[in-house]
């Protein structure tokens, strides 16, 4: 009885988005996303690549398994992100913390004109410069 409880709870576990992010299963990013470094200050005030800036009212974060978490939980952590922009106030909208394969996934855009200029392959999430 007890290895058909265990059969049935590691199929569950697999199954699950935890499950397949603790396989490393693959995020996708959007084309948008930058990588940067974000110090959470004091949510919504940031610190982005060392400069002062705020996330959006509503904004997404997400932890390294793809859950999301609230932005207190992080108040005085300093991770390796990637994240998107709100157009019209130029604020953080999204956040991903990005887990140790992800971070060694380079090159990745680091400002918007890297981001214009940069061919990006949404299948590999890979970038390449020109």
């Amino acid at each position: 009885m007890d290895r058909r409880i265990a059969l049935f709870t590691a199929l569950v576990t697999l199954g699950t988005p935890m499950g397949r992010a603790q396989g490393r299963s693959v995020r996708r990013f959007p084309k948008e996303a930058l990588r940067g470094e974000i110090n959470f200050i004091r949510p919504p005030q940031v610190e982005l690549n060392g400069e002062p800036q705020r996330l959006t009212p509503g904004a997404r974060l997400r932890r390294e398994n793809n859950k999301f978490v609230l932005t207190g939980a992080l108040t005085g952590q300093r991770r390796i992100v990637h994240y998107t922009l709100e157009e019209t106030t130029g604020g953080i909208k999204d956040v991903w913390i990005l887990r140790e394969d992800e971070i060694a996934k380079t090159p990745w855009p680091t400002t918007l004109e890297q981001a214009r200029n940069w061919r990006f392959s949404p299948g590999t999430q890979t970038w390449a410069p020109p």
